[in-house]
């Protein structure tokens, strides 16, 4: 079964490189272009425009979970890194490790608390900043 999983992982990081390029880009914005310019020659029929509406619709559909599985990948990396960051900090609180867990009741509170400490460290870093740039001043009058 890991095996399974194993190639659409893959597949679905190969999917996401190739469409994620300029050139990608490009192909599809001319595939577009060409059904466009081809409106007059079937007369604008049903079958035109069905072949844009289907063709569209298989391809969204699919890269919807192409790009799900790349995202759900690249997040868990990230969690990975995060989580090691924390752990070897030593001031870090460990309490961080799994906020992925948490409810979003709980999620909300902690992204609050966090705002304000912010807010706090910034007024503090700020007012020691301004205490810098006068002890500055005050030794260069003093050196000129």
């Amino acid at each position: 079964m890991q095996n399974n999983g194993l190639w659409f992982a893959h597949f679905a990081h190969w999917v996401s490189h190739i469409t994620g390029r300029p050139i990608t880009f490009l192909l599809a914005f001319s595939a577009i272009v060409i059904w466009g310019v081809t409106g007059p020659l079937f007369g604008y029929s049903d079958t035109w425009q069905l072949v844009i509406n289907t063709a569209t619709t298989i391809i969204t559909f699919l890269m919807v979970f192409v790009i799900q599985n790349t995202q759900n990948r690249d997040t868990a990396a990230l969690q990975i890194k995060m989580d090691e960051l924390i752990r070897v900090t030593k001031r870090a609180s460990n309490t961080l490790l799994n906020l992925e867990e948490l409810d979003d009741e709980t999620l909300e509170t902690m992204r609050k608390d966090y705002t304000q400490l912010a807010k706090r460290r910034g007024a503090s870093t700020a007012a020691s900043s301004e205490k810098d740039q006068g002890k500055s001043a005050r030794a260069k009058k003093r050196k000129g």
